[in-house]
């Protein structure tokens, strides 16, 4: 056998890597393979849309099926058009939003010159922020301005919108603002 200088230093390197790795333990014999159980494999799969920013990336949400609606899994939409499956780092951790023990999950009230926050129920916070609108609306309505122009609005009262609407929602929401007769009304995620 005609055995070159080159072919040589391969050789020996090939034979010295083989041993180093069998003094290390490593049997090179074929293993078993073991397959994991997915923990989303029994899970309803949703697809929704990340609510952080404007950018609307596409997201998988897995949801337990035992009756509790508890998120097990959220990944990446590989078939959304904006993201391709990839996530940033707030969107990569969306389940914090709703398993996340210091949520809070019931509506919360300070009262002026207050230092405490204590629980209120819904119905008592949606029926008061529903009564300072119409008392804000009511006192800073405005028929006709300096010009006598017909106007019916108030500059008391400013609306800023959310980055988990859709268009559609966000036309009903700015519909409902223009018609109690809010002028500054936007809607900017980042805010």
């Amino acid at each position: 056998m005609n055995v070159n200088r080159r072919q040589f230093i391969q050789i020996s390197g090939a034979t010295a890597a083989g041993l180093a790795v069998s003094g290390l333990g490593f049997d090179l014999m074929p293993v078993k393979a073991h397959a994991q159980m997915l923990k989303t494999q029994y899970a309803k799969e949703t697809i929704s849309i990340c609510p952080y920013c404007a950018v609307g990336c596409g997201v998988i949400v897995h949801t337990s099926r035992k009756g509790d609606g508890r998120v097990i899994n959220i990944e990446g939409d590989p078939d959304h058009v904006i993201n391709r499956g990839s996530l940033c780092s707030k969107g990569a951790a969306l389940a914090q939003l709703t398993e996340n023990e210091s949520r809070v999950t019931e509506p919360m009230y300070r009262a002026p010159y207050s230092g405490e926050w204590k629980k209120v129920s819904w119905d008592w916070a949606l029926t008061e922020i529903a009564k300072r609108i119409k008392a804000t609306r009511d006192a800073t309505f405005e028929l006709k301005n300096a010009k006598g122009q017909v106007v019916n609005r108030t500059t008391a009262i400013a609306s800023v919108g959310s980055a988990a609407m859709d268009n559609e929602e966000c036309w009903i929401y700015q519909a409902l603002m223009r018609a109690a007769g809010l002028v500054y009304v936007e809607h900017q995620a980042r805010i």
